[in-house]
């Protein structure tokens, strides 16, 4: 597997971008449907152990990220919620959405900065350009989840993801 990913950061946004070798209605259906993202969303060694989504305008996607890998010490057993709510889609070319830390019950959690993720998929040569733009609401808001490993946890999700879609 090449690890063709391109991560950057453009004032408040942190930039990723990378191909996957799959049409690109494939590849934006992995990430619309909890059929397909309980195979490949989060790091390695952690699963969707809960997911709901409503993917429309307004709609929410709410999940549970739950470490399973003995081998990851004090993170295992640990639950990660998370909250997205879909602002505007366009399908397949791409989707807009919030996101939120969030608690079981779809609560935000306040002390964790939200973000507005553009996510768009584009045909190129060899398969499918997925560049997805997260902006922040200040530099600390961006320091705080490059700090809390963001790079590296997308990395392994992404190269899930090229597997999934193998």
């Amino acid at each position: 597997m090449t690890d063709n990913m391109i991560v950057k950061t453009e004032g408040l946004e942190f930039v990723l971008e990378r191909v996957f070798s799959a049409p690109k209605e494939k590849v934006f259906e992995a990430f619309t449907k909890c059929e397909h993202l309980k195979h490949w969303w989060g790091p390695r060694g952690w699963e969707l152990t809960a997911c709901t989504l409503d993917f429309r305008p307004e709609g929410v996607w709410h999940y549970c990220m739950t470490c399973k890998d003995e081998s990851q010490g004090e993170f295992f057993g640990m639950e990660s919620w998370g909250k997205g709510v879909y602002r505007s889609i366009n399908a397949p070319d791409s989707f807009v959405y919030t996101d939120y830390f969030s608690d079981a019950e779809g609560g935000v959690n306040e002390d964790m900065p939200p973000a507005e993720v553009t996510t768009t998929f584009e045909e190129v040569e060899g398969g499918t350009k997925i560049t997805a733009r997260t902006k922040y609401d200040s530099e600390e808001s961006l320091k705080t989840v490059i700090e809390m490993g963001m790079e590296q946890g997308i990395r392994e999700t992404w190269d899930r993801l090229e597997e999934y879609l193998g």
